[in-house]
């Protein structure tokens, strides 16, 4: 059963003799567990791709279907409601609160949502991420890769539909990029969580149990990768 749909999605900007299509008829679907990976040069259209499946921007026409959702159905605020239920983000840039701690920076998008978080899944997350000795450490007093990985405990936690990765190993060294990589594996494998994530690097595409290429805003399905 497919858990994503994305239909005839397309992105205009401008208008007139200024209008740039940034996404041409994109349609792909994805099923539950399912690890993709989406490669393209800079300017594709792959970033305004992720942004409009994880309802940070709109599409000009075309629908985006999450768990049997049309989700540009929505009004605004249960939108955001539902995004933040549903779909886990992880960015080149980590996007960590800096004032508060490993432990306070996973836990923070459930505090958000006024519900109290699972503990003992928490603690299941803290030894996968290998992060038990840093739990009370600021991001100041981490490494990149201890910050991506507490990027990946905060996305996971909530146990989101859909995890949206956006160029997850851009700002890492080679030894931490490929642990990162192996995190996210292990998690579409270990917890059946859905990934779709963004790449230039296609080594690391490899990894993913399917590879889409983004060109000039038209979108082409490799298929699955080989084990």
């Amino acid at each position: 059963m497919d858990l994503l749909k994305v239909s005839n999605l397309c992105k205009i900007y401008g208008n007139g003799e200024a209008a740039v299509t940034a996404l041409k008829n994109v349609s792909f679907s994805v099923p539950k567990g399912e690890y993709v990976a989406i490669v393209g040069e800079s300017g594709s259209g792959k970033s305004t791709l992720l942004n409009i499946i994880g309802a940070l921007d709109n599409p000009t026409s075309g629908k985006v279907i999450l768990g049997g959702k049309n989700i540009f159905s929505m009004e605004d605020r249960k939108l955001t409601v539902f995004r933040r239920r549903n779909i886990g983000f992880i960015f080149q840039a980590f996007n960590l609160v800096p004032e508060l701690t490993v432990e306070q920076n996973i836990i923070f998008p459930v505090l958000l949502d006024y519900q109290k978080p699972d503990r003992k899944y928490l603690e299941e997350l803290l030894e996968v991420l290998n992060l038990k000795e840093r739990r009370d450490h600021l991001p100041s007093q981490l490494s990149g890769g201890q910050q991506q990985r507490v990027a990946i405990g905060r996305a996971l936690l909530t146990r989101p539909s859909l995890i949206l990765a956006d160029e997850p190993t851009g700002n890492l060294d080679t030894q931490n990029s490929s642990e990162v990589i192996a995190l996210l594996k292990e998690a579409s494998k270990k917890y059946e969580q859905t990934i779709i994530m963004i790449t230039h690097n296609r080594r690391i595409a490899q990894t993913a149990d399917r590879v889409l290429q983004v060109s000039d805003g038209v979108l082409t399905d490799f298929g699955r990768c080989r084990e």
